[in-house]
């Protein structure tokens, strides 16, 4: 007998997403046009593609946020219907409340469930991404870094089932920016949890991703091209741009994203 296939995390089929122009309403604008994507129990998936493309409205889409105008998401098998009540959400811009300290905004989502020990349960967060002594701090007083790490805790105290991420470590600088990517590797291989990563930057995609996936230009963006990368782990994401086997993915992946980017780029222009 065959063996059925195992049910996927998050499963998005023909979705599309059309919307009316504010100024004129009789114009319409779609974002994203038959896009199916999966991302297996424990998958990390990547989705990459010209700025505009359509990427964060996926994301918003596979987190309940917006519904498709055309298409089916699933969750687990079943059909989803408002929010994604099993995704974490962390998105590209601050999400700290300013007024809570930096435990205060990790256990906001657990008072909200009425969790008795939400403090203890932010602290070892806060602890898990090196932030132990930080919980009484305030954001401004954080640096740009430590909010993210502060934002990653207060995604992952939930413990989603998928976890969702928009873009999350692009204002950093280089530095920092890969010991969070780091951070985020060593996070994942303890939980396996299914991650969907929304980025600009295809080192990032391919030295923390089991599979790329590679958007058009909009508008009616969609899917072109998905490459497994079959990089071994654990990985050190400076360590593995050296290894030949990333710079042939790269080349690849390039190859088919290139024509795209150029497009994109030249209808900013143009806008």
């Amino acid at each position: 007998m065959p063996h059925a296939e195992p049910t996927a995390a998050l499963r998005l089929g023909n979705v599309s997403c059309t919307f009316a122009n504010k100024d004129d309403p009789g114009q319409r604008y779609t974002a994203v046009r038959d896009v199916s994507l999966t991302v297996g129990a424990g998958e990390f998936v990547s989705v990459v593609g010209p700025t505009g493309c359509g990427k964060s409205t996926l994301l918003n889409v596979a987190a309940g946020l917006l519904a498709p105008s055309s298409g089916s998401v699933s969750v687990f098998g079943e059909a989803l219907n408002g929010i994604n009540r099993r995704a974490g959400y962390m998105f590209q811009a601050e999400s700290l409340m300013p007024w809570r300290t930096a435990a205060q905004n990790v256990m906001a989502g657990l008072e909200f469930r009425g969790a008795a020990d939400a403090r203890a349960q932010a602290d070892e967060w806060l602890k898990r991404v090196g932030l132990g002594g930080f919980g009484d701090r305030y954001p401004h007083q954080l640096s740009g870094g430590m909010r993210k790490r502060v934002s990653l805790a207060q995604t992952l105290v939930l413990d989603p089932d998928i976890i969702l991420m928009d873009e999350p470590f692009s204002a950093l600088d280089v530095q920092t920016r890969q010991l969070m990517e780091n951070e985020v590797l060593d996070l994942w291989s303890s939980k396996k949890k299914a991650v969907l990563f929304i980025t600009h930057d295809l080192d990032e995609a391919i030295a923390m991703s089991d599979r790329v996936v590679c958007l058009s230009a909009g508008p009616g963006s969609h899917p072109i091209g998905e490459f497994a990368i079959d990089l071994p782990r654990p990985r050190d994401v400076a360590e593995v741009r050296a290894t030949p086997r990333f710079v042939e993915l790269h080349q690849a992946i390039w190859t088919v994203l290139r024509d795209e980017v150029l497009k994109g780029y030249r209808q900013q222009l143009a806008a």
